[in-house]
């Protein structure tokens, strides 16, 4: 039994691509934040944080901190980032590129606010959140359409019965 599934390039597909590529930009500029504001705080490896008391002696443990937790929080936010805009992107192509970089825009100044220390400055959460959620409705339905291919392909393999 051979299932084959024929998927269209969608007009705009590159545009997605060109879009998760930004992320890996903030992933880099984050990271570099984070080694400079390490070596500024005087926070040696393996540690990941700086402790409380590192922190309350010295401003720049904080900034640390900051820089630190930010860039974590992306990565942690990353692969549904990558899922919804890979998928949205099989038929909203243009929406799945434009919510993908204007969360990646909302990251750089989410970070440039979160390493300031002070938590009202991370205004670049609400650019963030507005990619992400502008994502989810076609997601949604790009998911629906998926799943309807799934469902096809499998009910066709199951009429056709088993090999000989």
């Amino acid at each position: 039994m051979i299932l084959t599934v024929t998927i269209a390039d969608p007009d705009g597909l590159q545009l997605v691509g060109a879009s998760l590529v930004t992320t890996l930009w903030v992933l880099l500029m984050q990271y570099r934040l984070v080694n400079k504001t390490r070596r500024k705080a005087g926070i040696e490896y393996p540690q990941m944080y700086a402790d409380r008391k590192q922190q309350e002696e010295s401003k720049d443990a904080l900034i640390f901190n900051c820089a630190q937790r930010a860039h974590q929080n992306t990565l942690e936010n990353l692969p549904l980032v990558y899922v919804t805009t890979i998928l949205t992107g099989l038929y909203h192509p243009k929406l799945a590129a434009l919510a993908c970089t204007s969360w990646s825009i909302g990251r750089v100044a989410y970070t440039n606010g979160y390493v300031t220390g002070d938590p009202s400055k991370r205004i670049g959460s609400v650019v963030a959140k507005i990619g992400g959620v502008s994502i989810l409705g076609p997601f949604v339905y790009s998911s629906y359409l998926a799943l309807g291919w799934f469902v096809t392909a499998a009910t066709k393999a199951y009429k056709q019965g088993p090999v000989p």
